[in-house]
């Protein structure tokens, strides 16, 4: 079964439809990477999956469950599908290690000792160990966003959900946090990934999605997604990104 089941979903903001009935499914273990143009609906997509958006319309499945309709309670549902922001969302006044120790207590209810020796663990995967004391101001974007990284991990979720990880980033840290992702898919994590970094997605992913105007135009392995796109739209798309990008 897979982990995640999305059918018809449908997002509304007043009149404007940003999600125009998504079909799609995720199983144990694969990458997905989604991708197209800003204001397609990726990030709405994955605001919906874990609830921090409420559909519209349409139906969620977490293990053949409708998460929108259960009784789980959206902070409970988000430790097993974890989220990485943009921005990275740390809080400020928690040190690196704070950062990744609060919510294991506070939404999981483990005991501190035990939160720090699993957040610990997560913090020398990142390669963030020797940074446990620091505030987030005193560590660059790409710290922050191994820091967010490891907090997700922290609480062990069944799958990692990140909204474009590298957008906020200066070019010189992008490197850091896509080798700390591609270190992840290699572990065998379920996760969706929103990204503009088209080699990436061609390295990493299982399954590429191009989505436009609230839609997914076309879905498949990267190979076929960047070397032979069905869809006109997916090539008008990726003859401009690559265009732009050399």
């Amino acid at each position: 079964m897979a982990v995640v089941q999305i059918k018809e979903l449908i997002k509304n903001f007043g009149d404007n439809e940003i999600l125009k009935g998504i079909d799609f499914s995720i199983e144990k273990g694969e990458v997905v990477c989604i991708i197209g143009a800003s204001g397609s609906g990726k990030s709405t997509l994955l605001r919906c999956i874990n609830l921090l958006e409420t559909p519209t319309g349409g139906h969620i499945l977490f293990h053949g469950e409708d998460i929108a309709e259960a009784k789980t309670p959206p902070t409970l549902l988000r430790t097993k599908m974890g989220m990485v922001f943009q921005q990275f969302n740390l809080f400020s006044n928690l040190s690196v290690l704070g950062n990744c120790v609060v919510g294991q207590i506070k939404v999981l209810g483990r005991k501190k000792t035990d939160s720090k020796k699993i957040a610990l663990q997560y913090l020398e995967k990142v390669g963030m160990d020797q940074y446990i004391n620091a505030k987030p101001h005193q560590i660059s974007g790409g710290q922050k966003q191994r820091v967010a990284i490891a907090r997700a991990l922290s609480m062990e979720p069944e799958a990692l959900l990140f909204d474009e990880p590298t957008s906020a980033l200066d070019p010189e840290m992008v490197g850091e946090v896509l080798k700390v992702i591609r270190d992840l898919a290699d572990s065998g994590l379920t996760m969706i990934i929103v990204t503009h970094e088209m080699d990436f997605a061609r390295e990493v992913a299982d399954r590429v999605i191009f989505m436009a105007d609230g839609v997914i135009v076309e879905e498949d392995t990267p190979d076929n997604i960047f070397g032979n796109p069905k869809q006109e739209k997916t090539r008008a798309f990726l003859t401009r990104i690559l265009n732009r990008d050399n």
